[in-house]
């Protein structure tokens, strides 16, 4: 009876280890600043709306609260909400709470740590266009970092060369926009929704990338943001502000499909993780979207 209880826990183990989205070589995740879910079906983006008749998505993911930047960009990346990670607001650059834990690098456990110590080798790159996504970054960990200064089109463009040339195993982008956009104008704007067609723009030039650089058939793509918004500001509890895009596409994706899970951004790290077969620091709280992926 023992020797068959042991015999059924190593089929777990094997079973559990396995558990991954076979032949991904590559995952990429573009985060746009400010995208409220709201906003999705009315907004002209055809290359997003592709991506989710192609791959599964949900339009009620959410993202931790306060809903403000800083908070939202590190729990997405280090698989852990603000209670753990210790930044808690808009334009954190230190954790105003003590992190439970840090790795080498500094800061707490993200996929780009999580990466580098299980696959030393793997090349990772990080285009970013908010500055304070800077300090939310373990830099050392990371193969290429390319900050864009508040230019989405640079990032755009620099993200697609990148992929094109050196076919990084993880490359995340941050799109500053909407949310300037939202902040100078308000959400639920014509010129909101006008941006958002520029937003397209980019995302289209990054698929059109992976695809230009082979490798559509081993990649993965996620799209999400941090926060939406209400009016011209964010950081409260309305799901305006809260509910977020969450899409991903490429192999082993289900096809147009409406995710069922419940998504928090935190989940987006975890899902990279299980997708890439890592083991996930105990630290973390995200866990990988299964209902996403084709059995």
């Amino acid at each position: 009876m023992k020797k068959s209880m042991i015999s059924f826990c190593l089929l777990c183990i094997g079973l559990s280890v396995s558990a991954q989205v076979k032949n991904v070589k590559h995952v990429v995740l573009i985060g746009c600043d400010g995208f409220g879910a709201y906003a999705v079906p009315e907004a002209k983006m055809p290359n997003l709306k592709k991506l989710m008749e192609t791959g599964a998505s949900s339009l009620e993911a959410r993202s931790v609260l306060p809903s403000s930047s800083a908070v939202n960009w590190a729990s997405m990346l280090m698989g852990a909400g603000p209670t753990e990670h210790g930044y808690t607001e808009w334009g954190s650059k230190t954790p105003e709470i003590p992190s439970v834990t840090t790795t080498r690098y500094g800061l707490f456990p993200s996929i780009f740590s999580v990466i580098r110590d299980q696959k030393p080798s793997a090349k990772t790159a990080v285009i970013y266009s908010w500055p304070g996504i800077g300090p939310l970054i373990e830099k050392d960990a990371i193969s290429i970092v390319v900050p864009g200064a508040d230019k989405d089109d640079f990032c755009a463009d620099t993200a697609a060369a990148i992929i094109k040339k050196e076919r990084p195993y993880f490359t995340f982008i941050h799109l500053d926009e909407p949310d300037h956009t939202g902040h100078e104008i308000g959400h639920r704007t014509p010129a909101y929704y006008d941006q958002l067609q520029k937003v397209d723009a980019r995302i289209g030039k990054i698929v059109e990338a992976v695809k230009d650089a082979g490798i559509e058939k081993e990649t993965i793509i996620i799209v999400s943001a941090d926060h939406g918004g209400t009016g011209k500001g964010h950081g409260g509890k309305s799901l305006d502000e809260v509910q977020i895009p969450w899409i991903i596409n490429g192999p082993g994706i289900k096809k147009n499909h409406k995710i069922k899970d419940v998504i928090i951004t935190y989940d987006t790290a975890a899902t990279i993780a299980w997708v890439m077969g890592l083991k996930t620091p105990q630290s973390w709280r995200g866990k990988a979207v299964a209902d996403s992926f084709s059995k």
